[in-house]
């Protein structure tokens, strides 16, 4: 059964009786008679469904939001299913989100689409046959949405479909350290205290799985941090936020309060026999509950409060695909394999059977497919919504929060995502390494995941396994000094990756880095804050704003607001590389706000050019009569005086800006429209003007032709 309806310029074609998502907020549409010009082909072979677009050979093939490879999907295969991979090798095909919205940019018309589905979906974009976009749908029961325009007007028009992105507090955009783990109170002070030593700024340390007792929700050991509330009024105090983990499994141990109330109230998600699901996670056998439920949600967001209520502002939600370690069921079958095989001659086909079920022990799709949901008093298997377990467990924190103070904007970041939940958090991109490749992932992530509504969002700078080479650690934090959530984590057993571990230029490096960042702020806010209200990207492949063939091909720049574009030195010991400037741009060699200097301006012209760039040396474009204001570095982000500013500029006429201010704490901006935008001008003799008496420029670098 196929319907077809439309709203607003936003069709929908509905294949049999779709699970309901609620990604999308529409809910107007109006049924019409089916069409047939929708560039898609549509076949159904046992409970499959199968899609064609077809393509021509110079379209490309924006999104997918968190996946792997380049800003250009083309080309090879991608599986939407939330997957705990803790290896993004290029050959991997499924990251931590389902994010089934894309684009394919045509020369006369380019076409959004996305594909409401809870469960599995693999795209082939010119993998099998170059001129086809191969979809399979591991279902019959689901919605597509069609969207039309430029690519600007199609990612606007999907995000009005999906609903405002999720807003941090202002401090969430400081500088946040991380590591798997500060193990008590001593070494989390010891971080803090190393930052005001060596006057570095930050903002926010995490609290990784041993804050907690026995790697128990929403519990605190009593041995790492016995005076958790004291010591956390003792760190506010201090201006620095501590961000606890939340895990998504709930461990099974009578006389825990969330175990027993969840098994009291039936919160958790069965197996076949209807008895709560085993698995493993961190503290060995859990349950996972069934946030599916409307009654679980807001029974498990509750959970936040206790925390909050010691003064704790952000969470960090993982491990929410939900990650597997093993089943019961699945290791039961496993021994019963080894200790058949125990003894015997195994050849190499035996020996490799035997690593790949150890192997396929860890997020097992016999696994989900064993777990139940509990759907208004239908039953439903976990693998057919297994996309949407992360999306409501941080829906319910999202929505916890708002319980207890409706007013109050939390930091949220979470692991596991589906459409729909950047609403609700932002995300950091999992689980990567320490690799040069991970940096330029990064990189091409960010344009697709803000496509997806996630504006919130950024890597964990220097990689979170693996060893961080210190030109590595300086080269990513050029680029994460612009991504709004700024994360240094890193691994147990790997280098430390603080600030001051590195030798004394590289920490001077990144103490210079940081405290860019930090001046970068107010414009970076402001840039983020016009994106969310006007559902826009803050960054975007250079193709959604210049049209000739040479953007569409760039894949290692970006588009950051409406004054900037970024170049990163990505390579290891590259002291330059080639940049294409699709128009006259202005170049600014950052290296440090205290050394802003004329010198480190030069105009270039549009075309290819090798620009040099040594280690201390950031490479910032700034667009023609766009400008970029600063702001004196302070090692707090509520220290910052927003209200006075250098600015830089490069003006052929008159270079302006639009600076977005707001409280940076409530959601009055939303409700209530209390925002202000600044008016900055500058024109080509170098006289600036701002429209608000109380803002002020205390120097400026104009240039022109």
């Amino acid at each position: 059964m196929i319907k077809y309806f439309s709203e607003n310029q936003v069709e929908k074609v509905r294949f049999g009786r779709p699970f309901p998502t609620e990604s999308i907020i529409l809910n107007d549409f109006h049924e019409k008679a089916f069409e047939t010009d929708h560039l898609f082909k549509a076949t159904t072979f046992e409970a499959t469904t199968h899609l064609t677009i077809a393509m021509d050979i110079e379209d490309c093939v924006y999104g997918l939001g968190e996946n792997l490879r380049g800003i250009n999907k083309r080309g090879y295969q991608y599986v939407s299913f939330c997957t705990d991979e803790p290896k993004h090798m290029p050959g991997k095909t499924a990251l931590y989100a389902a994010h089934n919205f894309f684009i394919v940019h045509s020369r006369d018309q380019s076409m959004g689409y996305y594909i409401d589905f809870a469960g599995k979906i693999t795209y082939d974009i010119g993998f099998t046959n170059q001129e086809n976009f191969e979809i399979t749908v591991e279902g019959i029961d689901f919605d597509v949405y069609i969207y039309r325009g430029t690519p600007n007007e199609i990612v606007t028009s999907f995000r009005k479909s999906i609903g405002q992105s999720y807003v941090p507090p202002i401090w969430g955009f400081g500088y946040q350290q991380s590591r798997w783990s500060y193990e008590n109170m001593e070494i989390v002070e010891n971080i803090a205290d190393g930052f005001d030593q060596y006057d570095i700024p930050c903002d926010a340390i995490y609290l990784d799985i041993d804050y907690m007792e026995r790697f128990k929700d929403f519990t605190i050991s009593q041995r790492n941090f016995p005076e958790f509330e004291s010591f956390n009024e003792k760190m506010l105090a201090r201006d620095i936020k501590l961000i606890p983990i939340i895990d998504a499994g709930v461990k099974i141990e009578q006389g825990y309060d969330v175990y027993d109330e969840g098994l009291k109230n039936s919160y958790f998600c069965t197996d076949e026999s209807g008895e709560p699901f085993v698995a493993a996670v961190w503290p060995g056998k859990v349950h996972f509950p069934d946030f599916l439920n409307p009654d679980v949600r807001k029974w498990f967001g509750e959970k936040y409060h206790g925390l909050m209520k010691k003064g704790i502002q952000g969470f960090w939600n993982d491990m929410n695909e939900p990650a597997v370690f093993y089943s019961e069921k699945g290791l039961r079958e496993l021994f019963i394999w080894l200790k058949e095989h125990e003894n015997t001659n195994m050849d190499i086909y035996s020996f490799f059977e035997m690593t790949d079920r150890v192997a396929r022990l860890s997020n097992a799709d016999e696994d989900y497919k064993s777990m139940y949901h509990n759907i208004e008093g239908k039953r439903i298997s976990h693998y057919d919504v297994h996309n949407l377990y992360g999306y409501f467990m941080t829906r319910a924190a999202d929505e916890g929060f708002k319980i207890l103070n409706a007013n109050q904007r939390m930091l949220l970041i979470t692991r596991a995502s589906h459409v729909g939940m950047a609403k609700h958090s932002g995300i950091w991109t999992g689980d990567n390494h320490s690799w040069w490749e991970h940096l330029k992932l990064n990189i091409q992530m960010m344009p697709s995941l803000n496509m997806v509504g996630f504006l919130y969002a950024g890597a964990d700078t220097g990689g979170f396994q693996d060893n961080v080479s210190p030109e590595l650690m300086v080269r990513w934090m050029q680029f994460s000094l612009f991504t709004p959530l700024l994360r240094n984590h890193s691994a147990m057993g790997t280098r430390n990756q603080e600030p001051w571990r590195f030798e004394g230029k590289v920490k001077e490096h990144i103490r210079n880095l940081i405290r860019l960042r930090y001046s970068m702020i107010p414009f970076l806010y402001s840039e983020f804050m016009k994106a969310s209200i006007t559902y826009g990207m803050m960054f975007k492949p250079l193709s959604f704003e210049y049209e000739d063939e040479a953007s569409k091909r760039v894949e290692d720049q970006l588009l950051v607001g409406d004054s900037l574009m970024l170049a990163p030195v990505y390579e290891q010991n590259a002291v330059g590389r080639f940049v294409y400037l699709p128009e006259e741009m202005l170049l600014w060699r950052a290296t440090a706000y205290e050394d802003i200097s004329e010198e480190q301006f030069q105009i270039y012209d549009s075309g290819y050019h090798y620009i040099k760039a040594t280690l201390e040396e950031l490479l910032i474009f700034i667009r023609p009569d766009k400008l970029l204001p600063l702001v004196a570095p302070k090692n707090r982000v509520n220290r910052l005086n927003r209200k006075s500013f250098v600015l830089l500029g490069f003006t052929h006429e008159v270079s302006e800006y639009e600076l977005y201010v707001d409280d940076g704490i409530t959601f009055d901006y939303k409700n209530h429209n209390k925002y202000e935008l600044v008016k900055i001008e500058a024109e080509t003799d170098g006289k600036c003007r701002i429209d608000q008496e109380d803002y002020s420029i205390q120097k400026s670098f104009i240039f022109r032709r």
